[in-house]
């Protein structure tokens, strides 16, 4: 018996491609344990923590507009527990970003009070904490593709297709259960494709519009809700992938007071009618990564990759960094002309060039040499430090090239001054660039880093290209 179910596990081992849980892109702070808080704690430290899935589909602000779909029904309860606070005791959030297969653990080690994902939990891993009422009830998991693109009606017609997931998507074990039913068939299991770490589920189902991703699976209201700013994405609604389940929130065990206050609140809570008037009108241009390896594009990087491979070797860039660059720049354009004097493949300033002692950055020579040694020059003067890793190491420089360096080291100032993590600028710092600057240098640095994503994906097809 305890073979056979060895080699069960083995074999589901297998449908999968990668691990289930992406490791994380930047350090992750180590907060001490402290004790249980229930009601009574939190009214007389004013403070409710709030542990929040990092997505920006869950929470956040954009120049003072709330954007997160959390974001309201979080304020609501603050409000309701204001609404019966006594004198003194007036409650104010405070919201702690965990990615999401961190939040129960987090919430279990005292790092916070609650715990609002804003997606669906595997029900495997909420053993050891407490659900309140649903949040939102039957809440189906639905196949996103792109339109024009095949659809889809019965779970067979998935057998050997590669789905792109997100690290602790509820979509995981679903598909696992279907590869099951596959393997009885003697069909071919689904692949389940565990994206990037620095990706949230927005970051994929932009991906899948771009057509850099065929397929990812998502809860409803939240492929709903971005089908409104992507326009392109196809929802597969007559396709049915396992039971619908309840949205909920999370509380420590021993937090009954606290959690009886949440079903209280969730079971007479109703949404403002406008809560998504800011998140569309912000993000209906924000999306719009295209797939960067179409014919054309392809043909235009396999040309400029000596130029590339030379400066980044040169600079210990890793080329495909400076492709993606050149890419969200120029669209691999050396003609191409930008404001402020940026021009060329990189879009650099003959200010900037100059700093780095070139000249001439009309031919595409200089103009990725200048590039690169500007985007070294960064990295060695603001953001060496051992404590940040190489990814975020490159985002960080992509933000400074945006936006300027003593601006982004401010921000990361003001991030660690509010709990963030200041050596992470993927949904941490970024989050302060938000609400300060607005979208631009964030989309800015997602987008590069979706593109150098989508060319890693076929780095070996690439490379091998250049070898001939």
């Amino acid at each position: 018996m305890l073979r056979y179910l060895a080699t069960l596990l083995l074999m589901l081992g297998l449908m999968t491609v990668g691990p289930a849980f992406a490791r994380l892109p930047g350090p992750q702070q180590a907060m001490p344990a402290s004790k249980a808080r229930d009601l009574e704690q939190i009214r007389s430290s004013k403070v409710l923590r709030v542990l929040v899935n990092q997505s920006r589909n869950s929470s956040g602000e954009i120049k003072g507009e709330p954007v997160g779909i959390e974001y309201y029904r979080l304020r609501g309860l603050e409000h309701y527990l204001n609404a019966r606070a006594g004198d003194g005791q007036q409650i104010r959030l405070k919201i702690i970003p965990r990615a999401k297969e961190q939040l129960l653990g987090a919430l279990q080690r005292g790092e916070g009070d609650l715990a609002a994902p804003g997606e669906l939990l595997d029900p495997a891993v909420v053993g050891a904490v407490s659900s309140s009422a649903p949040v939102l009830d039957r809440v189906p998991l639905l196949l996103v593709g792109q339109k024009g693109g095949r659809s889809y009606t019965r779970v067979e017609q998935l057998s050997g297709r590669t789905i792109a997931l997100t690290s602790a998507s509820a979509a995981g074990a679903v598909i696992q259960q279907i590869n099951q039913q596959l393997a009885l068939r003697k069909r071919p299991p689904i692949k389940i494709e565990w994206v990037d770490a620095t990706l949230a589920v927005e970051d994929v189902l932009e991906m899948v519009q771009a057509g850099i991703y065929p397929l990812t699976v998502v809860e409803r209201p939240i492929a709903q809700r971005w089908a409104r700013v992507m326009p392109k994405l196809r929802l597969d609604t007559r396709l049915q992938l396992g039971q619908p389940q309840a949205m909920r929130w999370y509380v420590r065990r021993d937090a009954t007071m606290l959690l009886a206050t949440v079903d209280r609140f969730l079971q007479g809570y109703r949404p403002p009618e406008n809560q998504d008037a800011a998140f569309e009108r912000i993000y209906r241009r924000q999306y719009r990564v295209h797939n960067p390896l179409a014919h054309k594009d392809r043909q235009r990087l396999s040309l400029l990759r000596p130029v590339l491979q030379k400066h980044g070797a040169a600079q210990q860039i890793d080329w495909l960094n400076l492709a993606a660059l050149a890419f969200k720049e120029s669209t691999l354009d050396p003609a191409a002309r930008g404001s402020g004097g940026a021009h060329g493949l990189m879009q650099i300033t003959p200010s900037a060039a100059q700093r780095v002692g070139v000249s001439n950055t009309a031919t595409v020579e200089g103009n990725v040499q200048a590039s690169a040694r500007y985007l070294a020059l960064i990295r060695r003067k603001f953001f060496s430090s051992p404590q940040i890793n190489e990814r975020e190491r490159m985002a960080f420089v992509l933000a400074a090239y945006n936006l300027g360096p003593e601006r982004v080291q401010a921000i990361r100032a003001e991030a660690r001054k509010r709990g963030l993590n200041g050596n992470q600028w993927f949904f941490q710092t970024e989050r302060v660039a938000m609400e300060q600057v607005g979208m631009g240098p964030v989309n800015f640095v997602n987008s590069v880093n979706k593109y150098f994503l989508a060319f890693n994906r076929e780095r070996t097809a690439l490379e091998r290209v250049a070898k001939r």
